[in-house]
């Protein structure tokens, strides 16, 4: 064994309790960090999980029509106007299976889903409701909401008349998978359809609104023959889907809106989240930092006769130096591997304890090895630079002083 690593074990072994209280102090703080982020990357991810089950990351459709001005200027005249927003109709995407082809050539997208969207009315009996009428290419629309996991009876099936609706709306209709329920358009076409399956996506709007059928038969009610009015995408970050929303615009002109543009408070607290799991990170790297150190210059403090002794038997300052900052990074590194076992032993208590009633973890825990490998470096760091200053303390030792003040 290399002579600085052989003497800073000695020097850990000779210490005992200062080495098994810095140890744990380190194992705690580093179990305290790898719970918490545990915590809250789980939370943020399945908060974003539960919001992104029931949309698209980015949503495409052609820009609002602009009111256009009757009386245009002349020369030095002035007009005065009163612009009032044009009405707005439903209106396809021109060419819309061109640009859907260069939509997927953008870097980061992952699905491309056209559809019909409009509004309209569903009524069976004397039941009446608003409803959401969305026609879909059922393969790709799978691609990017996967609308047969929830399906919660019957089954996703939207050829011809069939038609998936939302639980929620079902219940309000009255109706159940084989039922027939009377579509009316804002187009004034109307139809009647066939309940084939019933879907839960956890979003009370959606499952309250959403009557899903074919992309020809939407194409039909709302008279645009071959049309799309809206382009769904899925990215395979989703946290790029602003970046790729600006650059999908940038290339086909098209309104592009983003879930986090749509859900800006949902952002503003993930953003919360993890600036409270950085401060905390802060604090428990002083706290680690500054036990480290504390013990170190201790140590020099109780060994500075030994190591006068050592310096004046012409050890270098450099051996001295390597002495100290062995002995951080061990603390560190070995604090880190119990800290991170301890966290993981915490997290799969907390998330077996809290259940909800369906059995499911109310606060699942996001473990995995980025987690670990961070949480080890970042300890281990904290200890070498931690040992720093005592380090170049011991290296400094006069030997004469040391040995006749030792």
């Amino acid at each position: 064994m290399p002579f600085a690593w052989f003497v800073a074990f000695r020097y850990l072994r000779d210490a005992k309790g200062q080495t098994a209280l810095i140890l744990a102090a380190v194992s705690v703080g580093v179990g305290v960090v790898v719970f918490l982020s545990a915590l809250i990357g789980g939370l943020q991810t399945s908060l974003v999980d539960k919001t992104l089950g029931s949309q698209a990351h980015v949503t495409l459709h052609r820009p609002r029509e602009a009111p256009r001005p009757l009386v245009e200027p002349v020369g030095d005249r002035a007009i005065a106007r009163v612009m009032q927003p044009a009405p707005q109709r439903l209106r396809s995407i021109d060419s819309w299976p061109t640009t859907m082809a260069e939509i997927e050539r953008v870097g980061g997208v992952t699905a491309v889903s056209p559809m019909v969207v409009g509004a309209g009315f569903a009524r069976r009996s004397e039941a009446k409701e608003a409803v959401l009428v969305r026609g879909v290419d059922p393969e790709r629309l799978l691609a990017i909401i996967d609308v047969r996991k929830k399906i919660a009876a019957g089954r996703f099936d939207v050829v011809g008349s069939d038609v998936a609706m939302g639980s929620r709306l079902a219940q309000l209709l009255n109706v159940g998978v084989g039922d027939k329920v009377r579509l009316t358009t804002t187009e004034g076409a109307e139809d009647v359809v066939t309940v084939s399956g019933i879907f839960t996506l956890g979003n009370e709007a959606v499952d309250r609104t959403w009557v899903v059928t074919s992309l020809r038969h939407a194409q039909s009610l709302y008279a645009l023959p071959g049309g799309a009015t809206t382009i769904e995408v899925k990215v395979a970050n989703v946290f790029d889907a602003e970046r790729v929303a600006r650059d999908i615009h940038e290339r086909t002109g098209l309104d592009a809106d983003s879930w986090m543009k749509l859900n800006a408070e949902l952002l503003a607290g993930l953003a919360a989240q993890s600036n409270s799991k950085a401060l905390i990170q802060f604090f428990v790297v002083v706290a680690v930092a500054l036990g480290i150190a504390s013990v170190l210059v201790v140590s020099v403090v109780q060994k500075s006769r030994e190591i006068g002794i050592l310096r004046a038997f012409g050890t270098a300052s450099r051996r001295v130096l390597a002495v100290f900052l062995i002995q951080g990074g061990v603390l560190g590194l070995a604090g880190s591997l119990i800290g991170s076992g301890f966290g993981v032993l915490l997290a799969k208590i907390f998330e077996r304890v809290l259940r909800g009633p369906d059995g499911a973890p109310q606060f699942p825990m996001a473990l995995g090895l980025p987690l670990f490998v961070s949480a080890t470096v970042m300890a281990t760091a904290v200890g070498l630079l931690a040992a720093v200053i005592p380090a170049r303390r011991a290296s400094r030792i006069d030997p004469a002083m040391a040995i006749r003040n030792g």
